[in-house]
C-alpha cells in the first residue's frame, strides 16, 4: 500500500487561496481546510445545518490547510519548495499567521477518504444549501436551493466567508433572465447559484486548468451543461460579451486589474459583485472602483473579509 505525507500548515484564513495554490502546484491532490470560526458558526449557526466539529482538530486561531504528497525521495525537496514559497508571500503583504508546518506518514486507503469527513450538507445562506456530490441531502424547505458540489482541487465549497458575502450579494442583484460574467469560477460554485437565482446564462472564466474542469464537472453534477458556458481565460482580456451582472471572488490586487475590463463589459446599469478583498485593503479597491466611475452601493463584510457590490 502507498504511503503518504500529510501536510500540515497553521497559517492565515487571508492566505488561504494563496497556499492552496502552492500546494496544488507542487502535486497536491486538493487541501482540506480547518478554520477556527467554523466553530463559532457551529455555535452560533442561524440556519442549523452545520455539521458536528471536533474542536480538537481546529488551531485556536487562524486555519489549518492540509495536503497530501507521495512519500517518496522528492517529498523532502517538495516541503523546502513549500516553506519557502509560503515565506515569499509575505512580500505581496499576505500574512502566514503562525505558518506552523507538521508532517505525519498515512497510507493511501485512509487518505483518499479523510478528506470527505470535513465535508458535509451546510447551509450557507438562508436560500442555499452545499450539497457535496457523495453525500445526500433531506430538503426540508422549499424556498432552499441545492448546489452539488465536487470541489476537487479548486477553490469554493461554500462556506469560505468570501464565497458567501459572493453568494449573498448574487442574491440581492440577480434577475431572470439575466447574463452573468464569473471571473475566476474556481469550482463553479458562483455560476450555478446564479442559474439557480434566474439567471438565464453564465459564462465562466478561469485562468488556471484544474479550476476550468472543476467548473465543468459542476455545472454537469447540477445539470446546467445548455446555461453555463465554460472557457479558460485570463480575466475579462479578449472578452466582448456585454452582461448584467459581472461577479468576481479573486484577491484584490487581481480585482484591481479586473475593474476598467468589467465596466467595459457591464450593461448600463449593470452590477459587478467583488469579494476576496481582506479588510486592510478594502479601500484601495473601493479607491480603484470608484475611479473608474462605478457607485458603490453596497458593503458587506463578513469576518475579516470585505464584498462591494457596484454599479455602472
Amino acid at each position: 500500500m502507498m504511503e503518504w505525507q500529510e501536510v500540515k500548515i497553521q497559517t492565515s484564513n487571508e492566505a488561504l487561496e494563496a497556499i492552496s495554490d502552492i500546494l496544488n502546484g507542487l502535486g497536491a491532490n486538493g487541501v482540506v481546510i480547518e478554520d477556527s470560526t467554523d466553530l463559532l458558526k457551529q455555535d452560533n449557526d442561524p440556519f442549523g445545518e452545520y455539521y458536528h466539529l471536533n474542536r480538537a482538530n481546529y488551531p485556536v486561531t487562524g486555519i489549518n490547510i492540509k495536503a497530501y504528497l507521495p512519500s517518496d525521495n522528492d517529498f523532502l525537496t517538495k516541503l523546502d519548495q513549500i516553506k519557502q514559497k509560503i515565506n515569499q508571500l509575505k512580500a505581496y503583504d499576505i500574512p502566514v499567521g503562525a505558518n506552523k508546518i507538521t508532517t505525519t506518514i498515512v497510507h493511501e486507503q485512509d487518505w483518499e477518504n479523510e478528506w470527505k469527513k470535513y465535508f458535509k450538507p451546510t447551509k450557507i445562506t438562508s436560500r442555499f444549501v452545499v450539497v457535496p456530490s457523495w453525500e445526500k441531502y433531506n430538503k426540508k424547505e422549499n424556498n432552499v436551493h441545492e448546489i452539488k458540489i465536487d470541489p476537487g482541487m479548486a477553490f469554493g465549497t461554500g462556506t469560505h466567508p468570501t464565497t458567501i458575502l459572493s453568494i449573498q450579494g448574487l442574491e440581492s442583484i440577480v434577475q431572470k433572465n439575466d447574463i452573468i460574467l464569473d471571473v475566476g469560477s474556481g469550482s463553479g460554485i458562483l455560476s450555478i447559484a446564479s442559474i439557480l437565482l434566474g439567471a438565464r446564462t453564465v459564462f465562466a472564466y478561469d485562468l488556471d486548468e484544474i479550476a476550468v474542469k472543476s467548473t465543468i464537472a459542476n455545472r454537469d453534477l447540477n445539470q446546467f451543461q445548455k446555461k453555463v458556458i465554460v472557457n479558460q481565460n485570463n480575466l475579462l482580456q479578449g472578452v466582448s460579451k456585454k452582461a448584467n451582472v459581472i461577479v468576481s471572488n479573486i484577491l484584490a490586487d487581481i480585482l484591481i486589474d479586473l475593474i476598467e475590463d468589467a465596466w467595459n463589459n457591464l450593461q448600463n446599469d449593470g452590477y459587478f459583485i467583488t469579494s476576496g478583498i481582506i479588510a486592510a485593503k478594502q479601500d484601495k479597491v473601493r479607491k480603484k472602483l470608484e475611479e473608474n466611475s462605478f457607485r458603490i452601493i453596497q458593503t458587506n463584510t463578513l469576518e475579516n473579509w470585505v464584498s462591494f457590490i457596484a454599479q455602472k
